[in-house]
């Protein structure tokens, strides 16, 4: 084992991602990387990363903040529970906790990122499993399923002494985000190539998941009064942000009753949520409210498409429904 614990430490020391956030000792950078890292590829993360901590650079200063002003600056990263989480969080506590233990207790936090945060801000020694090491470490062990406990403790148990253990979880991530690859991994460059047991077959290891993606057909009901669009306070998947009004397809009629309004068609767009497929038709009717820039207020990507589908029929038409919009 310590052969090919060296193998893989002298690999990163060489061939390591220059990351915005890595060697960063402070727990709170450390934690808003691994928290925009939940569900986001490192590429797109990384503009958000550095907005994110332009506008808050402390817990204190996310503490301060409004929920509506955080989902404003995370707005375009997607998934914004995580936004709702970590404002939470900052809430809830005048520092991070130091321990894997105590982190594991704060909104939002699993076993991974509480693990990461530990290992690469205090130097903890506790192993962190995301996708990438899952992935590394089936293949070297030739494991096609493994449960998510054992190979924790496998992972817990291959920790080398007298190594920084953020450094170590680090370079197992690098790896499996660089060279042990979901598919056509680049065996030929691995470090760790002499002592992989599932070289022969990687593509079996780990089993692919396989998850039920269900369809969705929604309407959202884009309606335009004297100073712009009426939104409402999302609540659900997009808890704390804004949008127009979504709904099943076949409430319309009811909603549009409801409203006063006979909506006219104005196309379709789709969107995919983690384990949904949305198909949305959006409907446009003028209507006798206020409204107000939607661009103002933080908005999930699907309203976003939601209003531009609307603009792209109102712009045709040579309508400009409320000013600042975006081409």
């Amino acid at each position: 084992m310590e052969a090919w614990q060296k193998a893989l430490l002298a690999w990163y020391r060489e061939q390591a991602r220059t990351l915005p956030w890595r060697g960063e000792k402070d727990p709170y950078r450390v934690l808003v990387a691994e928290v925009l890292l939940q569900q986001t590829r490192v590429e797109q993360a990384m503009p958000y990363y550095r907005r994110f901590l332009e506008r808050f650079p402390t817990l204190a200063a996310l503490r301060a903040a409004s929920l509506e002003e955080v989902l404003k600056v995370w707005q375009g990263a997607g998934y914004y529970r995580r936004a709702v989480n970590l404002h939470r969080l900052a809430q809830g506590v005048e520092a991070l906790p130091r321990s894997y233990a105590e982190l594991l207790k704060l909104p939002g936090l699993g076993p991974y990122t509480a693990a990461a945060v530990a290992s690469m801000a205090f130097g903890e020694r506790v192993a962190a499993v995301d996708g990438n090491i899952r992935r590394v470490l089936a293949r070297l062990f030739a494991l096609e399923d493994p449960a998510p406990k054992a190979l924790q403790d496998l992972a817990q148990r291959l920790l080398p002494q007298g190594e920084d253990p953020g450094v170590w979880n680090q370079a197992l991530m690098d790896l499996g985000a660089m060279v042990c690859l979901p598919k056509a991994p680049r065996c030929l460059a691995c470090p760790l190539r002499a002592f992989c047991r599932g070289q022969e077959e990687p593509e079996r290891y780990p089993r692919p998941r396989r998850r039920a993606v269900r369809e969705e057909a929604l309407a959202a009901l884009v309606l335009l009064g004297r100073k712009g669009v009426h939104l409402e306070r999302l609540s659900g998947r997009f808890q704390g942000l804004y949008g127009v009004p979504l709904f099943p397809l076949e409430e319309l009629p009811e909603r549009a009753q409801a409203f006063g309004v006979a909506p006219r068609p104005a196309g379709k767009v789709r969107h995919a949520l983690t384990h949904r497929r949305l198909e949305v038709q959006v409907y446009l009717a003028p209507w006798e409210g206020e409204g107000e820039d939607p661009w103002e207020k933080p908005l999930p990507k699907l309203m976003e498409k939601v209003l531009r589908q609307a603009q792209a029929l109102l712009a045709h038409e040579g309508v400009v429904p409320f000013p600042h919009a975006k081409p």
